[in-house]
């Protein structure tokens, strides 16, 4: 195989004139049969350094290697000092000439340290950390309040009062804090109808239309937003038969003891109260039988809690309100003949003075209707219209024998000059109990 260095083939011989062996005997060249190929490559015993190992031993006669640790052999003798918690360390990375890389800075230390001072510090000052998470995450780093039970409309006479809860303050931003009521039906989702029959003259879809009535008629005395800021029921009384609407617009033009309109509506002086809001909490059945007489009785009894904030006027109107002098002390109010209705005063005296108007209080209304559809065969009426038989209204937290067409709550930021209470102390949330006259002024339980 020919090489670089030598064009020409060499002699096979050594006797050729000029040939090339040196000792001039004429033997053989002993390379003349040599061939450099892959096996004669392969079975060298001695080996040309790579590039990379002539290069790294270079490097190293001036800076000789750095031993990583952690690369031992059971011949290397006892091994390293292990590090922290008797952990083996770990071997150093390497960078592609087989130098150690820096090692990077640790981030679980800092980190440990960070939450070591958390931990410290809040136990130091529990009640201050849940203060900032209160503040800056609008929740309370205690343990979220229990989720209010929600409690379905009646459907039968409760055996108790609703239980106890905390007496608590009521603001504007938590208007129902301290109420039993919080759980209840919304407004006209306690209004739940029975399935309508035939009863009487009038077929089922007659009964039907006449529950129907009985809802509207219950929505828009006590839950209109305007009538309860004082307007006048007018679709209230569209509802009513002619004789009972007569009987209303004389109670609201010209309120008295024995014709308080407050028994048919619920009312409020705007520049006295004002509703929180929109929701007005509610609970109680309906149902309906036979008159006896080919007609329908329909008998109501729900209690409404309107949550109330001062109005414009209210500390004026508190600090000047007197009895009325016509009205002799412990007299009940008469609705209709067959109802009373007994206004419960809540008797407060002034609290905190810079609470302003961020207190609110509650007005807890309760009124049983029997309301009648009459045979028109047999009386004349309109079938369509309501009659009310018989009313009674008990008024949770509104001024005594104070008779303007007005309920009037009392908030405890407002000193009041009502008379002292004279009558038993009652629960107004209590249904289980059905309403009693009463000849003297009393006092709620709760509000």
């Amino acid at each position: 195989m020919p090489i670089a260095e030598d064009p020409e083939p060499r002699p096979s011989r050594g006797d050729e004139p000029g040939g090339s062996d040196p000792s001039g005997t004429g033997e053989k060249d002993p390379f003349a049969d040599l061939v450099l190929d892959d096996a004669f490559v392969r079975g060298a015993t001695v080996k040309e350094q790579s590039g990379r190992t002539r290069m790294l031993s270079a490097r190293w006669k001036h800076t000789p290697p750095v031993d990583p640790g952690g690369r031992r052999s059971v011949n290397d003798g006892p091994s390293a000092a292990k590090g922290r918690f008797g952990r083996k360390p770990k071997p150093a990375a390497l960078d592609p000439w087989g130098n150690p890389r820096p090692r990077r800075r640790g981030w679980r230390a800092p980190l440990l340290v960070v939450l070591t001072i958390a931990v410290v510090l809040s136990v130091m000052n529990v009640d201050g950390l849940r203060t900032w998470f209160s503040d800056h995450l609008g929740k309370s780093s205690s343990a979220a309040p229990a989720p209010v039970p929600t409690v379905a409309p009646e459907t039968a006479k409760p055996t108790a009062a609703p239980p106890t809860t905390p007496d608590d303050q009521p603001t504007v931003d938590h208007p129902w804090k301290g109420s039993p009521a919080e759980g209840w039906p919304t407004g006209q989702e306690a209004f739940v109808l029975p399935e309508a029959k035939a009863v009487g003259v009038f077929s089922a879809d007659e009964v039907a239309s006449q529950l129907q009535s009985v809802k509207a008629y219950l929505t828009a005395s006590n839950l209109d937003p305007q009538v309860i800021a004082g307007a006048r029921p007018e679709a209230s009384l569209a509802l009513l038969d002619r004789a009972d609407r007569a009987n209303a617009v004389a109670a609201l033009d010209h309120p008295t003891k024995d014709t308080d309109p407050t028994s048919w509506f619920t009312r409020f002086d705007p520049r006295e109260a004002a509703l929180v809001g929109t929701t007005v909490k509610v609970q109680g059945r309906i149902s309906y039988e036979g008159d006896g007489d080919g007609g329908v009785l329909v008998h109501t009894d729900f209690t409404f809690v309107y949550p109330l904030q001062p109005g414009p006027d209210a500390e004026k109107l508190a600090s000047s309100r007197r009895r009325t002098p016509d009205t002799a002390p412990g007299g009940t109010a008469t609705a209709k003949p067959g109802g009373t209705a007994k206004p419960v005063g809540l008797v407060s005296r002034a609290a905190a003075a810079d609470s302003g108007d961020t207190w609110t209080t509650r007005t807890i209304v309760r009124k049983v209707d029997d309301i009648r559809f009459y045979d028109p065969k047999h009386y004349k009426v309109d079938a369509k219209k309501l009659v009310l038989v018989k009313t009674q209204w008990d008024a949770g937290n509104s001024a005594c024998d104070v008779y303007d067409g007005f309920l009037h709550p009392q908030f405890q930021q407002f000193e009041s000059h009502d008379p002292e209470p004279t009558g038993p102390t009652t629960d107004p949330y209590d249904r289980s109990k059905d309403i009693a006259p009463a000849d003297q002024c009393g006092s709620v339980s709760r509000t």
